[in-house]
């Protein structure tokens, strides 16, 4: 074992409405932390209702990084955010802190605590274009499903109807001649690292999940990506693919009723909770796995204190 020193860095991880901001906020507060959020779509501003952004008050119980740091047209590429979170964490270090990492993006959270070296093919705009018209005439799911062929590693690692991230793999692959997944190397990374795992039964995070769905509803989504349009945010920027957003602007633009739209969302986000799964199984030995329950936070402290020493 190396005498190398790291510096510490507590992960919470978990599926979409299993309870980890307000889970992290609260151990984040007995321990004296900061939150680093890596969940791709708490970047950006305005985009508060459907992505269900930890709070004003929230952020003011404890400081939260990479949340409202960009608009909806400047996305964030995943080599971005990891240079951006490592930043935040020493941040939050040199003020004699301690880093949560907290999301439910498993590529997020991996490219950090793993030392991902994030492939670093220059944009080729002329590959991207074709592939967006491509994708046009045989739909994302089509342009996903060539991925797969070409590269199945990397296509199983990308929801399907996340055009952004497939047509990224495919320009790379492209570009290089190598498989996307093939360039996703490692180095060592600088910290020490304690996940933390939370779960639920998948009847009651899925109970949990129509119940977000219509809080969101009822704390006005419609108007909120009603907002973003007439702000003038193409509604086919990728940001705006987001479950949630996607849904609501086909029913804005009069393609789905409300319903079908509220159908729509409730049935997407059940299936990225099992594709969730694919990043953090329950079965990884470097995963302390806690179910939701009373006391569940008491439990959290008394393992991290532990590992602190």
């Amino acid at each position: 074992m190396s005498g190398e020193f790291k510096l510490p860095l507590v992960v919470i991880l978990g599926p979409t409405a299993v309870g980890k901001t307000e889970i992290a906020i609260q151990l984040a507060e007995r321990l004296e932390g900061e939150i680093v959020s890596a969940d791709s779509r708490l970047f950006y501003r305005g985009m508060d209702i459907g992505t269900a952004k930890p709070t004003p008050q929230q952020r003011k119980q404890v400081p939260h990084h990479l949340i409202d740091v960009a608009n909806p047209d400047q996305p964030w590429s995943l080599a971005i955010f990891q240079q951006q979170a490592h930043l935040a964490i020493s941040i939050i270090h040199s003020k004699r802190r301690l880093p949560f990492l907290v999301g439910g993006t498993g590529q997020y959270i991996r490219a950090v605590i793993e030392g991902w070296q994030v492939p670093k093919a220059e944009p080729r705009p002329e590959i991207r274009q074709t592939l967006e018209r491509w994708a046009a005439q045989i739909t994302p799911l089509g342009l996903h499903h060539r991925l797969a062929i070409l590269d199945p590693e990397a296509a199983a690692r990308i929801e399907p109807r996340n055009l952004r991230r497939t047509v990224r793999a495919l320009e790379v692959i492209l570009s290089t001649g190598r498989r996307f997944s093939e360039q996703r190397q490692r180095s060592s990374t600088p910290y020490r690292t304690i996940i933390l795992g939370l779960m639920r039964s998948r009847t009651e995070l899925y109970a949990r999940v129509d119940e977000r769905i219509q809080a969101m509803l009822a704390s006005g989504l419609v108007e909120e990506v009603q907002t973003l349009l007439e702000r003038g945010y193409s509604p086919n920027l990728p940001t705006l693919s987001a479950i949630g957003y996607r849904e609501i602007i086909s029913y804005l633009q009069g393609n789905t009723t409300h319903e079908e739209a509220v159908a729509q969302i409730k049935r997407r986000t059940r299936i990225f909770v099992r594709r969730q799964a694919n990043w953090f199984r329950s079965n990884d030995p470097n995963i302390v796995w806690f179910d939701v329950k009373p006391g569940i936070v008491d439990e959290m402290e008394s393992i991290v204190q532990a590992w602190l020493g």
